[in-house]
């Protein structure tokens, strides 16, 4: 069942990854670009595994901010979003062994995320599957950077193509099925106002963090008022 599991998962991410090979392959041409080695700038990919932190890590040392405080507090904040996700998925990690919520923490990636939340509603929570998700995503991302550095001088611009619209689209695919009453559409269209604000008004990736606080703080109100109606 576990295996059967693992390979859904990987089946399941299987859209997401045509939109993870171009970031990582703007990876390796950046993180070459900004003066790694191309062992340094693999290695991020196989170590750090968080797109855009390394996106911003990179383009702090290529401005020649060394300061590793700096870059360090800089990309925690870009990845704070992740402490709600991942308290999100604790109510069903907390059986696992403490390895395995090690590595599916290590793993957690917003597509991950998605997958996984979004087998939790049809069919409830699988590790295996969670892992089939995660481990396929950290693959493809890997090797992408690896591509990158080595046909970097040849492919200027990755994201020139436009198949970065692909995550923006998998995203949708994942997230419209789950609007199937009134709360899920008002938070839905809450978070987006939200994040489109914060976008335009707040320094760094803190439109993230202030889109999912809303939409959380909204959609308890809304149950909560539910509840009490009943």
């Amino acid at each position: 069942m576990e295996k059967l599991d693992f390979w859904q998962g990987v089946i399941s991410s299987g859209p997401i990854l045509l939109g993870i090979i171009p970031f990582g392959i703007t990876c390796g041409v950046m993180g070459l670009t900004a003066g790694l080695t191309p062992l340094e700038t693999v290695m991020m990919s196989f170590l750090v595994f968080a797109g855009a932190s390394q996106f911003i890590a990179i383009t702090m040392l290529g401005a020649g901010i060394t300061g590793w405080s700096v870059i360090v507090f800089t990309t925690l904040l870009v990845n704070l979003r992740h402490m709600l996700m991942g308290a999100s998925l604790a109510q069903y990690m907390v059986k696992l062994s403490t390895y395995r919520q090690a590595l599916l923490s290590f793993l957690l990636t917003d597509e991950a995320y998605a997958v996984t939340i979004s087998r939790i509603y049809q069919q409830g929570y699988s590790a295996a599957h969670h892992f089939g998700v995660s481990i396929s995503l950290y693959l493809t991302w890997a090797l992408s950077t690896i591509v990158g550095v080595l046909v970097g001088s040849y492919i200027p611009d990755p994201l020139a193509w436009g198949l970065d619209f692909a995550m923006p689209a998998t995203f949708l695919v994942l997230l419209l099925p789950q609007i199937t009453d009134r709360i899920s559409l008002v938070v839905c269209i809450a978070a987006g106002l939200i994040a489109v604000t914060g976008a335009l008004y707040l320094p760094g990736k803190w439109y993230m963090i202030a889109a999912t606080l809303g939409a959380v703080l909204i959609g308890g109100l809304m149950e909560g008022a539910k509840a009490n109606a009943k």
